[in-house]
């Protein structure tokens, strides 16, 4: 193989690993729901109402991220290459949307388990 096509390959994996995940590819982070144990039926309400709405606002900035990482990737690989070094612009939601997913798993069964809520 030559090495200008090794080295346009090599480069092209470096640059579709840095993409962005879409939200759904995001898997949670584990957190232990004895971590929520100490609330209350309301305050686990509370909590897990507050989680849905940052869950909510991760999965849209991670949705938005992934989107523009997907537009830069087939912008720079088809037209214009430089466009690639664009993909590390803006941040990458996926750690915290990661960890959210988890606290809200983890409020969802400490809640069951007090009977706060109703298995769906």
């Amino acid at each position: 193989m030559k090495k200008p096509l090794l080295a346009s390959l090599v480069a092209s994996t470096l640059f579709v690993s840095a993409c962005a995940e879409q939200p759904d590819q995001v898997t949670r982070t584990y957190v232990s729901p004895t971590s929520y144990q100490h609330l209350n039926c309301g305050q686990l309400m509370s909590e897990r109402t507050q989680l849905v709405a940052q869950v909510n606002t991760l999965t849209g900035a991670q949705k938005k991220k992934a989107d523009n990482d997907a537009a830069m990737m087939a912008v720079g690989m088809v037209l214009f290459w430089p466009a690639l070094f664009g993909l590390a612009a803006g941040t990458d939601h996926a750690v915290a949307l990661s960890v959210a997913k988890g606290q809200f798993e983890a409020i969802q069964e400490a809640g069951l388990s007090k009977g706060c809520f109703r298995a769906a």
